[in-house]
């Protein structure tokens, strides 16, 4: 049972926005700060890539462990809500199957992607590490 009136809880869902995100926002510092440029939100890409770096053929998208369902089974941030199970499990799978669709999309279309969760971003020398190994290669 939601512990939260219909309002509320509709409150509170339209404050989740899609796209400038702290981890998302995060990641782009740690991009600019490393020299690289980039465009945001590649409109004509599948997904909307959230960084886009056209010359290269490459995108990255940072991911919301919640919303997009981290597979990784040590990932706190990934656990399913307790309460309305039926809602959920359908819409946050439905989520992860789009994000495969997108990335299939992106690669018959000739390019790399990288996906960083959001709780990869405590170890910031892990994700500098693994943008620079992605955008160099």
């Amino acid at each position: 049972m939601d512990t939260l009136t219909p309002t509320q809880r509709s409150e509170r869902m339209s404050r989740v926005k899609g796209k400038g995100s702290a981890a998302e926002r995060r990641v782009r510092s740690l991009v600019h700060a490393m020299g690289c440029r980039f465009r945001l939100h590649g409109p004509g890409l599948p997904g909307k890539p959230d960084l886009v770096f056209a010359s290269r053929r490459k995108v990255i998208f940072v991911h919301g462990c919640f919303w997009h369902r981290h597979p990784d089974p040590n990932c706190r941030l990934a656990r399913l809500p307790k309460s309305r199970q039926d809602f959920w499990i359908p819409k946050l799978e439905g989520n992860r199957e789009r994000d495969l669709r997108n990335e299939a999309a992106l690669a018959d279309l000739g390019w790399r992607v990288l996906t960083i969760w959001e709780c990869q971003l405590r170890d910031e020398t892990f994700i500098r590490n693994e943008i620079r190994t992605f955008l160099e290669s």
